[in-house]
């Protein structure tokens, strides 16, 4: 019996690390260049504990294990700005911008100009070109961005985006203001496909994290059921048990 409530304590805590992940996917459907995230649940049989009363490979224990959190790193679909300033990668690639805790990572591409003319993120990290951080003087206008990342503007080329990928993305972790922290060494893409006045929106299908909300409520809600109805059951013996016969 108390097997059987461990195993359920095991799966409600898999299930409420998964609605967390959900509610956060929702949280950031409107969050440019945002990744949905998904829980990779596995069986994790106990290596000594076992139910002696029944026989064979019946015998083993299994518990749900939430194994870990993926990141689904496909592209979100594409919105016209019309900010100059907003660009977004089509293909693989991501932005670097300088943090004090070192580069990180980010598709969010919403841009902008801080107080010094440097090209920063909403949060204020600077944006990294080929050379360092890019910076535009107060009289300059035209800004053009060409597909390579290339930048231009009306007193010349101000220097060129950089763009790095990596082999393996799911390495990548996600360190908070929609950036990304990885050990892997970035490679430089040679040929990036950006656009500029487009903006990459969350990767985030709102119909399909409601349905598995629902889902998981309802598993959820079942799972109690039982552990409850198993408790129950072992209070009713103990008091069959308990019962002194006249």
């Amino acid at each position: 019996m108390e097997n059987a409530l461990r195993i359920g304590l095991s799966r409600q805590m898999a299930l409420q690390t998964r609605m967390n992940v959900i509610a956060n996917n929702l949280a950031n459907i409107n969050t440019a260049g945002f990744k949905r995230d998904s829980v990779h649940l596995e069986e994790f049989r106990m290596p000594i504990a076992e139910m002696t009363e029944l026989s064979g490979r019946d015998k083993a224990l299994s518990y749900v294990h939430d194994r870990a959190v993926l990141n689904n790193m496909t592209e979100g679909p594409m919105r016209q700005s019309g900010n100059d300033l907003d660009i977004a990668i089509s293909g693989k690639g991501w932005f670097t911008v300088n943090t004090p805790n070192g580069p990180r990572y980010t598709r969010n591409g919403e841009f902008k100009l801080s107080n010094e003319g440097i090209l920063v993120t909403n949060a204020g990290h600077p944006v990294l070109g080929t050379n360092g951080q890019i910076a535009f003087g107060p009289n300059e206008t035209g800004i053009t961005i060409a597909r390579d990342g290339t930048i231009t503007t009306n007193e010349g080329n101000k220097g060129t985006i950089r763009i790095v990928q990596f082999k393996d993305e799911q390495a990548l972790n996600k360190d908070g203001f929609n950036l990304f922290n990885t050990n892997e060494a970035p490679a430089v893409v040679e040929a990036p496909n950006i656009l500029q006045g487009m903006v990459e929106q969350s990767n985030v299908k709102p119909v399909i994290e409601l349905t598995n909300m629902i889902e998981t409520t309802r598993a959820y809600t079942t799972q109690a059921r039982m552990m409850q109805k198993s408790e129950e059951l072992k209070s009713d013996a103990i008091n069959r048990l308990a019962q002194v016969p006249s």
